[in-house]
């Protein structure tokens, strides 16, 4: 199968990934406004719940199929025979995470009172195990992935400014958000058959899936607990509203977490299939290339959303929300944090066998989210959450360094910190005195975007960074064919 350019795969993930974080960001401000707190509140602690029931029905697999796919990529009756094998023990795990499911709704009190959200959004578990997403990933078919991806987003975002109108209309949001995440799922299933076959093609074996999957779910486990078990906790230790202000300050976050860690998720199935086929020095480059990425994207956008933090909130929810603004920036920092430990966990580890290390990594951030969380959140509410979070994100990168010791100075060679500190300086210089202009929150925002990213490219550009400098030739260059059709 020949492969995809990796900028090219990155450009339509970032795309993706763009998408799939500016469509609740982009209905967040329409909505926030129509629910409110509290409306915001049950959509958002819902949504969490749900995590944790999908978390256990997938099992690993979204992780673990993407590697085991591009392995076999070039051979269709294997590729077949494994895609086969994970959608069986996927479509098991369903059956049984469903049981457990609605026991809980019969059992539980805190969930008595909104069960019709709670069934609606757990279609969503269902919609993802058919979906195969893996599938695509490990055949890096990220074009398709992204515009059939968009196209279902642009359909749902329609739809949330005519049905979403005022506080009671929060199961309305549910369903559509439903409908924007999952219903591409349906298509993939649809079009699976470009790439398997769909009759069986015999010598099936689950158990030889088992180990790595439930490693992988090991650490989709202890991820979701330091990503979820904020709000969670949020949830039952203070108040709704609590839990509407802190998903407001983690907007942000998600959105811009979203995009700097595309870059790994594209190079997972490459790395993945180098290493197989003993392409090792291959290996190593993209690796490097992906961390001098990530520091580049990161240094910015966590310093400009820093900086920013009250019109940002005041723009995206509205004034209610604005306590928000000191969780966000408290959580900032964690862009570069989960973009390095991305890299290292998912883009080093994982294709080199090595997945136990990282699973070893986030129980140990889970641990100390889940301490910090109970001993901060009834005192400090949304900022002890952000907190907690932080300090465990921070615990998670320093134990990955301590396995890759050996390989650190390697890895990490090339990096330009001292070109990226001088680049902010302008950067912060430009932009920062927009705040006294007096301006609407919105445009104080987008000047002082404009202002903080042009001077920061600029600077880089001036230094003669490689990456950025190859950045805009590719640019360039996409933009003289497009010109030329």
């Amino acid at each position: 199968m020949k492969q995809a350019s990796i900028k090219k795969n990155f450009l339509m993930n970032a795309l993706l990934a763009l998408s799939n974080a500016l469509f609740p960001l982009i209905t967040y401000m329409h909505v926030s406004r129509a629910l409110l707190t509290v409306g915001m509140g049950k959509f958002s602690f819902a949504t969490s719940l749900i995590a944790w029931f999908s978390m256990f029905a997938q099992l690993g697999i979204p992780e673990y199929g993407v590697r085991a796919c591009a392995k076999v990529r070039d051979n269709r009756e294997e590729l077949t025979r494994t895609a086969h094998e994970l959608l069986l023990i996927n479509l098991m795990t369903n059956a049984a995470v469903y049981l457990v499911f609605f026991l809980s709704l019969a059992v539980v009190p805190r969930l008595q009172g909104e069960k019709t959200l709670y069934i609606l959004m757990s279609t969503t578990i269902l919609l993802t195990s058919l979906g195969m997403e893996w599938l695509y990933k490990g055949l890096e078919q990220y074009t398709y992935i992204t515009v059939r991806s968009i196209v279902c987003k642009v359909i749902a975002l329609a739809l949330v400014f005519l049905l979403v109108r005022e506080e009671k209309d929060y199961i309305i949001y549910g369903v559509l958000s439903i409908f924007a995440a999952s219903a591409s799922n349906v298509l993939n299933l649809a079009f699976a058959h470009r790439h398997i076959g769909f009759r069986p093609v015999g010598k099936y074996n689950l158990a030889r899936h088992m180990r790595p999957v439930l490693v992988f779910f090991a650490m989709a486990c202890a991820t979701t607990i330091y990503t979820n078990l904020d709000i969670l906790m949020l949830g039952f230790l203070r108040s709704e509203a609590d839990v509407g202000i802190y998903n407001a300050s983690v907007r942000v976050k998600s959105l811009l977490v979203s995009v700097i860690t595309s870059l790994g998720t594209v190079l997972l199935p490459r790395a993945s299939y180098y290493v197989h086929h003993g392409r090792m020095e291959d290996f190593r480059d993209v690796s490097r290339k992906a961390l001098r990425f990530v520091f580049l994207a990161a240094a910015p956008c966590m310093t400009f959303f820093f900086l920013f933090a009250e019109p940002a909130i005041r723009v995206l929810s509205g004034a209610e929300f604005l306590p928000a603004a000191r969780p966000m920036r408290l959580l900032m920092p964690t862009l570069l944090l989960i973009g390095v430990t991305n890299i290292l966990g998912f883009e080093i580890m994982v294709p080199t066998d090595r997945e136990k290390l990282v699973l070893y990594s986030v129980v140990a951030g889970a641990l100390v989210d889940l301490i910090l969380n109970a001993a901060l959140i009834p005192a400090y509410s949304a900022a002890g959450a952000a907190f907690s979070t932080l300090i465990a994100e921070a615990a998670v990168l320093l134990i990955q360094l301590w396995f890759l010791r050996k390989e650190t100075p390697g890895i990490f060679a090339g990096i330009p910190y001292t070109k990226i500190l001088a680049a902010l300086l302008p950067a912060v210089l430009l932009s920062f005195w927009t705040v006294r202009l007096g301006l609407h929150d919105f445009l104080t925002l987008a000047i002082a975007a404009a202002l903080f990213f042009g001077g920061y490219g600029a600077a880089l550009l001036v230094a003669h960074e490689p990456m950025a400098v190859e950045a805009v030739g590719f640019l360039q260059k996409a933009l003289r064919k497009r010109l030329k059709k």
